[in-house]
């Protein structure tokens, strides 16, 4: 399996950081994606390098899960397998304004897409701190280097993509719901997510940056390491573990797959028109979570689910209006959860081995 490398990169004198970094081939066109090394991010290279872009990768490699219990290594190869040639992977983080603004300067990317952030699994240990460097401090660092390179005369971004989630609704008032519908966050990363969007919003009106705002929902496939309640069901059903579904057919979640939310994110970032609009990127339908354990169980019959009383500190959620993505983007999800299921547990028992 081929090594994955990244570059450390750090804060150098100009001079230095020129010889350590030559200028990349003008023919390459560039789109930075914060965490793109990640879950989501990963596929998103995968989508650009198809539409003939090099995904500018910039990532911490944060480890969120326990490295003694889960072959993120192994995940990591293969996110990027078959692709290692196609991409450029910069180790940092995007909250330093320094290296940031190197960055931006260096390879002027045409689009900038916004996914670094603590994921929503990390949320019982980390604090709203934590939460705030992905999606506010990160997001007004990158948007204040691009302002400062458009008045140097280097104008060369074309769209900020920032990354949400359906969180920022809080509880449903409605099924399906609209991107106009209320923000009522009722946990941190809901807060924090709506937090980078009205910094989005703020700053790029400010320094007349063009943006667009993706919500996605519930994200779950291959290579999944955050702890998500679809990855829990897999890889418990496929090691003999009963599944414990917390609120049964009363707890509904818009799954979406990472292939869907992919393609939507990169449809609506290279849109020439479709800007400062906010998109709800999902599969479209609500699913319960016993739909999802049952549909898991037919590839392993032996698997025992058993229904509990759901968290009442979660929020009340269900399906998302796709409308507005497939009249305006041409978005149209190819997984329904039988589909995704399927690919997802055939990629778990192709790598079975991966985790051992």
């Amino acid at each position: 399996m081929p090594e994955l490398r990244s570059e450390i990169h750090q804060q150098n004198p100009q001079s230095q950081q020129n010889q350590q970094n030559p200028a990349p081939p003008q023919s390459q066109r560039f789109v930075l994606v914060t965490g793109g090394a990640g879950f989501i991010g990963s596929s998103v290279c995968r989508e650009l390098i198809q539409r003939g872009f090099t995904p500018l990768i910039v990532d911490m490699f944060a480890q969120y899960t326990n490295p003694v219990h889960h072959a993120s290594s192994e995940t990591w190869h293969a996110r990027f397998q078959g692709i290692m040639d196609q991409v450029v992977i910069k180790r940092a983080n995007c909250a330093n304004y320094a290296i940031m603004y190197d960055l931006l300067e260096q390879y002027q990317p045409e689009y900038v897409i916004h996914l670094a952030a603590l994921p929503l699994a990390k949320m019982e240990d980390s604090s709203p701190e934590d939460f705030k460097e992905g999606t506010v401090d990160a997001t007004s660092t990158i948007l204040h280097a691009v302002h400062r390179l458009k008045q140097k005369g280097k104008n060369f971004l074309k769209k900020f993509t920032y990354i949400s989630s359906s969180m920022v609704y809080g509880n449903f008032l409605e099924d399906p719901v609209k991107e106009t519908h209320r923000t009522e966050p009722v946990n941190v990363y809901g807060t924090m997510k709506l937090a980078g969007e009205y910094t989005t919003k703020g700053l790029c009106n400010t320094y007349k940056i063009s943006y667009i705002i993706i919500r996605p929902s519930a994200v779950y496939g291959p290579t999944d390491i955050n702890k998500r309640v679809s990855q829990l069901f897999a890889e418990n059903a496929m090691h003999g573990k009963k599944l414990i579904v917390k609120g049964g057919d009363d707890e509904r979640l818009d799954f979406s797959y990472v292939k869907d939310v992919a393609n939507g994110i990169t449809l609506a970032t290279l849109h020439p028109t479709c800007v400062g609009e906010i998109f709800t990127i999902t599969g479209g339908h609500s699913y319960s979570l016993l739909d999802f354990a049952r549909i898991t169980k037919k590839y392993f019959p032996d698997t025992d689910i058993e229904v509990v009383e759901r968290e009442q500190d979660r929020p009340k959620r269900g399906g998302l209006d796709i409308a507005k993505a497939k009249t305006l983007l041409g978005y149209q999800p190819e997984y329904d959860l039988e589909k995704g299921i399927k690919e997802y547990i055939e990629f778990l028992l192709a790598h079975k081995g991966d985790a051992q």
